[in-house]
């Protein structure tokens, strides 16, 4: 039935792709918070058990670990993702350069690429560059790249969009074995494509192109090549104004991003003689939302080009008590705790992708007795982060090096940052 390009099933392939990127989408609004906050309570029940099996009694009423708020709804429900990551493979109809996501599985050898036209939580942008570069690629001589050691050439797109009406194309390329002439033909083409072409309608504000031989490159790995526009797109956010470079970190719900960032702001109880300690901080923006009411910030994160927006934005926004370190942080962060003797109070936010901190991070977090107080934003409570937290408040062990005062849970605000999907972003308080 996937095979049809319309009918019933055509409806039921997009039916599916909506249930597995947005398995909500079909329940109210205030119903979908509500299964969201019972998936919290369920992980908060779980970390209390954990944290039991230490011999650290955390239970507390519900068998929670803490008392658990009501979901933050969103501001934005629909269209709200500034960044959308697009594939390219065989669609339901065969075609073998549909431009969209991924429905089926390896293992069942069922994978179709199905076009997001109607996923709910897409914006109409990024949806519109998606189109056009499917009709690119369709036209163009060149295949997919859908198996590496087959051959091939056209892959991902990303599409990243800004409240200030900025839009960035990144288009991801498997070079093979072609020469730098043939490279050159195929982004002269691009660019004429979406400037005076047919995609032109795009108003593309940068349109990037990437060489890349693995799933996965880095700008310092395969540098982003920049064939039209501008180099950074920039975003405002509470007040302040944020460039971001096409791999840089950014809240994928702008406006939810606010909401959390004032909460952060609150629950920091910083006073004006704390430094603030922003551990993967990405392009700066919750420490340069909170710059003004702390006497200081220190901002860690590994991407460099994520470093150098949050020191433009900076500069850019007026802010001179922030202080930026490139590098990974499990190499930067414990040097810089092992020598701390500043007498001001020091508060940690950390804000890690779903494979959460390394051990020495948290190791070096327990270690210093000068953080007091810790905010855990979390995507994937359940995931690594759960190890994370356990590390955090588990008794002390000489063995793994912790040897400072564990860490208790006290509050915990789901933030609904990704509206009819089963996710929402976790803050847990710390305090010792």
């Amino acid at each position: 039935r996937n095979q049809e390009p319309s009918g019933s099933g055509h409806c039921l392939v997009l039916s599916r792709l909506a249930n597995a990127v947005t398995p909500l989408w079909r329940l109210p609004y205030q119903e979908q918070l509500q299964v969201k906050y019972e998936s919290q309570r369920k992980i908060l029940q779980t970390l209390a058990s954990r944290l039991e099996e230490l011999g650290i009694d955390a239970q507390k009423p519900g068998g929670l670990c803490c008392p658990l708020q009501p979901v933050v709804p969103s501001p934005i429900i629909n269209g709200y993702r500034n960044k959308s990551t697009f594939s390219v493979n065989r669609g339901p109809d065969g075609n073998p350069k549909t431009v969209g996501l991924y429905v089926g599985t390896g293992r069942e050898r069922n994978i179709v690429c199905v076009k997001a036209n109607h996923m709910e939580n897409i914006p109409s942008k990024h949806k519109q560059v998606a189109q056009c570069y499917e009709e690119f690629i369709c036209q163009s001589p060149l295949d997919p790249c859908i198996l590496f050691h087959e051959g091939g050439h056209w892959r991902e797109l990303v599409v990243r969009t800004t409240r200030c009406g900025h839009t960035m194309a990144i288009i991801t390329f498997h070079p093979q074995q072609l020469g730098q002439e043939a490279l050159a033909t195929q982004k002269a083409l691009l660019k004429e494509f979406f400037t005076s072409g047919p995609a032109a309608v795009c108003a593309l504000t940068s349109l990037y192109f990437q060489e890349s031989t693995m799933t996965r490159c880095s700008h310092e790995q395969s540098p982003y090549q920049l064939l039209h526009g501008a180099p950074h797109i920039f975003e405002e956010l509470l007040g302040l104004r944020f460039r971001i470079s096409p791999d840089a970190f950014f809240q994928v719900n702008t406006a939810g991003a606010e909401v959390l960032y004032q909460a952060v702001g609150e629950l920091c109880q910083a006073a004006g003689d704390t430094v603030l300690l922003d551990i993967c901080c990405g392009t700066g923006a919750i420490g340069l939302s909170l710059a003004h009411q702390v006497s200081k910030v220190i901002g860690v994160e590994v991407v460099e080009k994520a470093i150098e927006d949050a020191e433009w934005n900076a500069a850019f926004n007026g802010i001179s008590n922030c202080e930026f370190h490139s590098g990974k942080a499990e190499a930067v962060l414990p040097q810089l705790l092992a020598s701390w003797e500043d007498a001001r109070p020091l508060v940690a936010v950390v804000n890690p992708s779903r494979a959460g901190l390394h051990y020495r991070v948290v190791r070096a977090i327990r270690n210093c007795r000068a953080i007091r107080r810790l905010l855990y934003i979390s995507c994937k409570p359940e995931g690594e982060a759960m190890r994370n937290f356990l590390e955090l408040c588990c008794p002390p062990d000489p063995r793994k090096k912790l040897a400072g005062e564990p860490f208790a849970p006290v509050l915990a605000i789901p933030f609904d940052m990704f509206p009819h999907t089963v996710h929402c972003e976790l803050v847990l308080l710390f305090t010792r």
